[in-house]
């Protein structure tokens, strides 16, 4: 295994080869070997060209999931500011029936980011889905609240939201493609890793400033303006991003895929005529990640408070604890898929969840403090398996001409059907249940499924990124 750093800043220091045509990662050698008997990156893109595009990846999902942190986090406030007519419960409802809906639209963002990536470039995606994701979240800090301009605020604030899950869904199955057909092929598991781990450190800031501001201010500031100031911030990073990204070049298999005048007219067509078993495989092997993520790192919260009693000051320092240790472990489990093989640690990560699931739940029921925060520990190193793996995975799966497109197809829906509604799901078995373990196996559920379409995936992290 490397000894390089896994910080997401120093992933490019150990890459192999400087490149032999200068900074820009131009490609060198005989180009009718890339792709085929090896990745064109490995010998043509230098450590600089390397920090970058892990900068630019990095930086995408972040800004997505910063913005989602805080919606959640503030829910209650928005709640107040774009439904004062409502009871407080009927406007909660509401202010998170908006955020469900950004999910909906992300199979369609996913047809469409898949198209462009696929037949335009991996670059001109990200640049725009940035630049309409970050512009999206911003606007909603300038919206006025329902005293000024009634239910044009809610409206306005819905049609935000969709056009935000429409911007998003390209985002992590563009930002996975970019990084691993840049990283070196012995190293494409732990590059890809920066995906997941830039969606959990959004996370986990976007909580501690809403965290922060709630404890700041008083309830009439967060309403009046508190509540505007961290998604103001999506504006500057979401510039900084698309400048990054903008001063790269496409990644070297697609310009050499694109210089042959290989790349296919219509990507989501001939994904669904030619590889509709890998797309397949792959909506069930998301299904794991799906769940896992919104009900371990999403919805935990809600259940230690609302199900077991916890205090609310407890859960969120439970649970920013166990996303300080996730983030940690992503790495890990990318460099250990680069060693063992993705299936490997897929499957171990299904298994880990079918076995280990209801009791880790169960402990949780004790109430005490260290315990929670120990088993939350657990749950997200048992996620990481499947997060830290998954981005190289699918991106592997599927041959460079319609890379973005299976990616970003099969994420998004496995998410819009399964990961936007678990935590509604949660709530509602333990209600018709009676039983607060409901949760626990609903995951181990998805686990199940997850192992199988993995077990009939074909292994592909010693193989050269293929570009028939």
């Amino acid at each position: 295994m490397s000894n390089e750093t896994s910080s997401p800043a120093a992933l490019a220091q150990g890459s192999g080869r400087e490149s032999n045509g200068g900074q820009n990662g131009t490609p060198s050698g005989d180009s009718s070997m890339n792709g085929h008997n090896f990745d064109p990156a490995d010998g043509s893109v230098s450590r600089d060209t390397r920090r970058r595009v892990v900068a630019a990846s990095f930086i995408g999902n972040f800004v997505e999931w910063f913005d989602y942190a805080v919606y959640g986090y503030l829910a209650v406030t928005i709640s107040v500011v774009f439904f004062p007519e409502s009871d407080p419960q009927t406007g909660l409802l509401l202010t998170f029936a908006l955020f469900a809906i950004s999910f909906l639209v992300r199979p369609l963002g996913g047809f469409v980011w898949g198209h462009i990536g696929d037949k335009v470039g991996r670059r001109t995606a990200l640049s725009l889905s940035i630049l309409i994701m970050s512009g999206a979240t911003f606007c909603i800090a300038l919206i006025p609240g329902y005293d000024t301009i009634g239910i044009w605020a809610p409206i306005l604030l819905l049609l935000i939201r969709v056009v935000q899950g429409f911007s998003a869904s390209g985002e992590y199955a563009g930002a996975s493609a970019f990084l691993v057909e840049y990283a070196p092929s012995n190293k494409r598991g732990l590059y890809a890793a920066v995906v997941p781990a830039s969606t959990a450190a959004g996370l986990l800031l976007g909580s501690l400033f809403a965290g922060v501001l709630t404890a700041l201010l008083t309830s009439e500031a967060m309403q009046s303006w508190g509540w505007r100031l961290p998604f103001l911030l999506a504006a500057p990073m979401g510039l900084i991003g698309r400048y990054i990204r903008t001063k790269l070049e496409d990644t070297p298999v697609f310009r050499e895929l694109a210089a042959e005048d290989e790349t296919v007219k219509a990507p989501v067509s001939a994904l669904f005529r030619n590889h509709w078993r890998q797309l397949l495989q792959a909506v069930g092997a998301v299904l794991l990640n799906a769940v896992g993520f919104y009900v371990i790192l999403s919805y935990m919260p809600t259940y230690l408070s609302a199900e077991l009693g916890l205090g609310e000051t407890e859960s969120f320092l439970a649970t920013t604890i166990a996303l300080l240790t996730y983030i940690g472990f992503i790495f890990l489990t990318g460099m250990l898929s680069d060693r063992y093989g993705r299936k490997k640690v897929l499957i171990s990560a299904s298994i880990t969840f079918i076995v280990l699931t209801v009791p880790a739940f169960a402990l949780l029921g004790t109430g005490n403090f260290l315990v929670i925060v120990l088993i939350q520990i657990l749950l997200g190193a048992m996620l990481t398996l499947n997060d830290g793996t998954l981005p190289s995975f699918l991106a592997e799966m599927f041959p460079t001409r319609v890379r973005y497109s299976g990616f970003a197809v099969s994420f998004n829906l496995s998410n819009a059907l399964f990961g936007g509604t678990a935590p509604f799901m949660a709530t509602l078995l333990i209600a018709a249940t009676a039983n607060d373990l409901a949760p626990a196996w609903y995951l181990a559920g998805a686990a199940v499924i997850s192992l199988v379409a993995v077990a009939l995936s074909r292994e592909t992290c010693k193989e050269p990124l293929r570009s028939e």
